[in-house]
């Protein structure tokens, strides 16, 4: 789904929720296309994957982790959060709590990744890979919905669920985002 090192659409339309100059946490980050889209923008970039020759490519945007995190577990400390948390084209059920964990207060969250109803166009087929109906919802409840979208899109075709949502600050009282 992302042959090329253009960033997501959904994660440039909602990078304007990421507080300027803040750390940007990419989860499975592959080559680092996400990474690079955040550096330029003046961010402290942390990527984490566990194929050493994408990290390799990743690094020249930032910091890099390298972690099998489906089978060794949540690579950072307890209680480390960024100011964004981006993940996208991959699910790992476990790991949802602690990405939700990883939003500092004032930081956002970006998730885009494969929906039930793929398996009828492509890959991933898996149920395993597949979010249900309103999951990233339920599974971000403790944060701020600016934008959800669970549905088909044509170009590839595949089916998504998406969100962008962020942890409010109590700090700042007033909503600090704008609408794209």
């Amino acid at each position: 789904m992302h042959a090329s090192d253009t960033p997501s659409a959904w994660v440039q339309r909602f990078s304007h929720l990421v507080p300027a100059e803040g750390t940007v946490l990419d989860v499975a980050c592959g080559h680092g296309r996400h990474m690079r889209w955040f550096a330029e923008r003046g961010h402290a970039v942390t990527g984490v994957d566990r194929d050493p020759a994408a990290l390799q490519a990743a690094a020249q945007w930032g910091t890099t982790v390298q972690a099998d995190i489906e089978r060794d577990g949540w690579p950072f400390k307890p209680g480390r959060q960024f100011d964004a948390v981006i993940i996208t084209n991959y699910l790992w059920r476990p790991l949802l709590h602690d990405l939700l964990g990883a939003v500092a207060p004032g930081g956002a969250l970006i998730h885009e990744t494969f929906a039930k109803g793929n398996e009828t166009v492509g890959k991933p087929a898996r149920p395993d890979f597949l979010l249900l109906p309103g999951e990233l919802l339920r599974a971000y409840a403790g944060l701020r919905v600016v934008a959800y979208e669970d549905g088909f899109l044509e170009d590839p075709p595949r089916f998504v669920q998406r969100i962008a949502a962020v942890r409010d600050d109590p700090a700042q009282p007033l909503p600090r985002h704008r609408l794209g």
